[in-house]
């Protein structure tokens, strides 16, 4: 068996389009486009072209793109200053502030000082106690991505198996509620669940999710499974000499794609996802915030 391949590029692309459709509709009827508004701290490269890519796919979206660069040597007041008043900025719907921030500043403290209605990555804690509720809010970014593929490429995910690996707040939890909502029987897993692989290899849908390189081997896949491979991690490449990289999953690849009925790549598979996804959570913000609909 040779696993269907996950074009996680094709299918952002798809979801920016309806995206891009349903803002030239808003501004037909409304005459104002939604505005997302990232805050980078510091000087992180990998952060920086991230941002990056954000501002380019919220424009070509057509929706207006606000970006806040601040030193690394901001204090915690300053950050905390600058999110509340983008709560507070009626021509801002949405607000993403990119993580991780410099050592010193509160991550946590920060992300409190977001307006719940703004919160386009779904990390308040108003937001978490919506989708633990079951009740309409803006959700996380990435494990709404990953349900997205698994349904694209699957249809109906109903009684699906899903082994999420990975319990963090950021990925792993939420992704076990989302997909929990699509009516999937769900285990959440994790480094420490004694028998690991005998768990993922009960798995319809496998969701690694630990931010371990190649941690989960092709005998611990099911025959025809679907993986969606949220881990990005960086490892040397000697085929290419010291010092050289790669990026790689939380899926040994090579191994799985044997294996697995269909797959991600890392990368081009979840990671296009969550800037897709976000997109359509500051239309949604837009819309909840302003009384608009998209006709």
């Amino acid at each position: 068996m040779s696993a269907r391949i996950i074009d996680g590029k094709a299918i952002a692309e798809a979801v920016d389009q309806e995206v891009a459709r349903d803002v030239q509709s808003l501004v037909q009827t409304y005459g104002a486009p939604p505005c997302l508004c990232v805050v980078l701290v510091g000087e992180d490269p990998a952060s920086q072209v991230y941002v990056r890519n954000k501002g380019r796919r919220t424009q070509a979206a057509g929706m207006v793109s606000r970006e806040i660069k601040l030193p690394a040597s901001v204090s915690q007041a300053e950050l905390e200053r600058e999110v509340k008043a983008l709560s507070v900025d009626p021509d801002v719907d949405g607000i993403l502030v990119q993580l991780p921030l410099p050592a010193g500043l509160d991550s946590d403290a920060v992300i409190a000082c977001i307006d719940p209605a703004k919160d386009v990555d779904g990390l308040t804690e108003v937001s978490a106690g919506r989708l633990v509720l079951g009740r309409p809010g803006l959700r996380p970014c990435t494990p709404t991505g990953c349900v997205i593929l698994a349904k694209r490429t699957l249809g109906d995910l109903q009684g699906a198996h899903v082994v999420v690996v990975g319990r963090s707040i950021l990925v792993g939890k939420p992704a076990g509620l989302l997909f929990l909502a699509e009516d999937c029987t769900v285990t959440l897993a994790h480094s420490r669940t004694r028998d690991l692989a005998s768990v993922c290899r009960s798995a319809d849908i496998l969701v690694p999710a630990v931010g371990r390189p190649e941690m989960i081997k092709g005998d611990w896949i099911k025959s025809g499974a679907a993986v969606i491979d949220v881990g990005i991690n960086r490892v040397e490449n000697p085929i290419k000499g010291p010092g050289a990289t790669r990026l790689v999953g939380d899926v040994a690849y090579d191994q799985a794609v044997e294996v697995a009925g269909a797959i991600t790549p890392v990368p081009g598979g979840v990671g296009p996802m969550t800037i897709a996804c976000l997109l359509q959570n500051t239309l949604q913000a837009a819309c909840a915030r302003r009384g608009w609909s998209v006709s």
